[in-house]
């Protein structure tokens, strides 16, 4: 089963897509601030983050940096959710080592057309264990 983590920290938003996610066959673990998302991270192997960028403790930027920058998470596809719709957040986003960048409120067909795409472009997928 693919597993995704979830950094968000409004309560509302992480129930509500963690549901829908889990509802299309994806095991969804959840993380409510930056660091955790950066330890869940490097603790759980997700197959992919779904990282919102404005988050308490340590902001979506730099926990995008970290998790980049650390040879066992940097190969783990990260897609930056935010309210910011404008161009040059997209870039920003980016900039910070995120693979693909989608706006709320969260249109899950979109979105999950974008994380299908990252997924089958060959990102390294962990081996189950025994």
């Amino acid at each position: 089963m693919t597993k995704i983590l979830l950094v968000e920290d409004n309560e509302m938003n992480r129930d509500m897509l963690s549901r829908r996610l889990e509802r299309k066959g994806y095991q969804v673990i959840l993380a409510v601030d930056g660091a955790q998302g950066v330890e869940m991270a490097g603790s759980h192997e997700p197959d992919l983050v779904l990282m919102d960028m404005s988050l308490p403790v340590l902001d979506g930027w730099e926990a995008t940096r970290r998790l980049k920058a650390d040879p066992a998470t940097r190969h783990v596809p990260v897609i930056a959710l935010t309210a910011h719709a404008m161009s040059s957040d997209r870039a920003r986003a980016l900039e910070a080592g995120c693979n693909d960048y989608d706006t709320k409120p969260i249109e899950l067909p979109r979105l999950l057309g974008k994380i299908e795409a990252l997924l089958s472009r060959g990102a390294p997928v962990p081996e189950a264990g025994p």
